[in-house]
């Protein structure tokens, strides 16, 4: 068997990404070649009319990426869901010396 070298990332990120971008909504469409994500922000106090959103971005995926990344965020989101369920368990009431 060869040995074939470990592959590391090394992903730089612009500062002015460094913070993020906040979105409340996401649409998803697809065609037979990719996937396109778009987030956006939206004012969910308006009522009634029309709802003013803003993209905050929008993402082409492939459809291999987006298996991938299906599967990475039903992962994250079963290990936060354990973490948050042990979080959320009532405490034991304190043992007493007696017992």
């Amino acid at each position: 068997m060869e040995d074939v070298p470990e592959r590391r990332l090394n992903i730089q990120m612009d500062a002015e990404h460094v913070g993020g971008v906040y979105a409340n909504f996401a649409n998803i469409s697809f065609s037979d070649y990719e996937f396109t994500l778009t987030f956006a922000r939206i004012d969910h106090e308006v009522e009634g009319g029309e709802v003013q959103g803003i993209v905050v971005s929008r993402v082409n995926l492939s459809m291999q990426f987006m298996k991938e990344l299906l599967d990475a965020m039903q992962d994250s989101w079963s290990k936060y869901r354990t973490v948050k369920g042990i979080q959320d368990l009532p405490e034991a009431p304190p043992r007493t010396t007696d017992e």
